[in-house]
């Protein structure tokens, strides 16, 4: 993913730990679809990482789903249109 940045903006787990939902930023906007089907390609990848990491602090391993965070396009787009 040479010439995108991915930043985690927000992380909800349900309350037994057994789902984690996390909201990522991409810049470029642009490039976000192809960089979600990216990830969610390797989520079970990602997963057994965080597994490795974490083994000894969680009795389960929640299961991974992410969603573009588009505040900050959101955000622009009312700047533009205040400009005008």
């Amino acid at each position: 993913m040479h010439g995108v940045m991915v930043s985690v903006t927000q992380v909800r787990v349900s309350p037994d730990l057994s789902i984690c939902t996390a909201h990522l930023s991409i810049f470029p906007s642009e490039r976000g679809e192809e960089i979600m089907e990216n990830i969610n390609k390797t989520s079970a990848q990602i997963r057994y990482e965080l597994g490795t990491r974490v083994r000894h602090q969680l009795r389960i391993i929640p299961e991974l789903r992410f969603f573009i965070d588009d505040s900050l396009d959101y955000i622009d787009r009312i700047d533009e249109l205040l400009k005008q």
